[in-house]
């Protein structure tokens, strides 16, 4: 175990992380961000979803080091009485929650139709391309809007909102499959005629356990390296959705719906109710776009 972790320590990626202070820093920052979105049950100051422990006479108190401020409440508290630092670490667990689901349901389906399109060619790559094509024609965000629409509509009033975290994974994930489908597409397209693919093909093995033993392992760095940097596209779509009010449910508020409600209040003066949720946003998904922008340069052999 020792021995893995020193060659580990001591691998290109590890030194190329060890050069890049702004990698450095934007890894803690994220890992910061985790663990408190992670731990809230245990890190956070008070329960903001504890109905019992709230009274509406903390309501609108400004933050602990301003003139008005009680320590008890660090960042201040919401209409409700809500401590902002404690909803904001909740919150951050259902904007990680939703763009984590929401990347691993567009690789998913990205991959397979990349694999796919890639290795059969044809009309069926020409068919899934095309869709493809007619998709990025619109912004992500409208995509999302339709599908969130479509999904209120059908299903029944009282159910949506306790389906509407699966409704806006799908609505995300459904919209951001086309970058892995193309990327999968064009490395499949180049290692479908190497040796090693024809070899398997003279020995009989199934197209599909081509494709999924040897071709996939080689065209997984890229499909990280988006997958990283979809992640903090997942979440600020997931807070616009929110912001908009078709997001999560007000029940279970993320950094979205908390920006939302105090934005109502912003010009009556009660600025820290929007914006610290605004730059727990900021700080997530900056860190989480400057590690992906490393691993993009780390990963690519003509910039070693």
């Amino acid at each position: 175990m020792r021995a893995a972790l020193a060659r580990a320590w001591d691998s290109d990626l590890a030194y190329s992380f060890r050069r890049s202070p702004v990698t450095v820093a934007a890894a803690l920052v994220a890992l910061a961000c985790v663990t408190g979105a992670l731990c809230a049950p245990w890190l956070a100051p008070h329960n903001p979803f504890d109905l019992a422990s709230l009274n509406l006479l903390d309501a609108f108190t400004p933050p602990a080091w301003t003139a008005k401020g009680s320590s008890t409440f660090l960042l201040g508290t919401d209409d409700q009485g809500r401590d902002v630092l404690s909803t904001i670490m909740y919150g951050a667990r259902i904007s990680l929650a939703v763009g984590g689901a929401a990347v691993l349901l567009s690789m998913l389906v990205g991959v397979a139709l990349g694999l796919v399109a890639g290795y059969f060619g044809g009309a069926l790559d020409a068919f899934i391309m095309r869709v493809a094509d007619v998709q990025l024609s619109f912004p992500a965000i409208l995509i999302a809007l339709l599908i969130d629409g479509v999904a209120r509509v059908m299903l029944p009033h009282e159910a949506q909102d306790v389906i509407a975290i699966p409704v806006l994974v799908l609505a995300i994930g459904a919209s951001g499959w086309v970058q892995y489908a193309r990327t999968v597409r064009g490395s499949t397209l180049v290692e479908k005629n190497k040796e090693y693919v024809q070899a398997a093909r003279v020995i009989g093995r199934r197209p599909a356990a081509i494709m999924l033993a040897h071709v996939l392992p080689n065209v997984t760095g890229p499909v990280l390296v988006i997958g990283t940097i979809h992640i903090a596209t997942a979440i600020i779509t997931e807070a616009t959705l929110s912001f908009l009010g078709v997001g999560v449910p007000p029940t279970r508020p993320s950094l979205g719906t908390l920006i939302r409600v105090g934005n109502d209040f912003l010009f009556s003066g009660e600025w820290w109710i929007t914006v610290f949720p605004g730059i727990a946003l900021v700080a997530l998904a900056l860190s989480v776009n400057l590690l992906g922008d490393w691993l993009r340069d780390a990963l690519n052999p003509r910039l070693r």
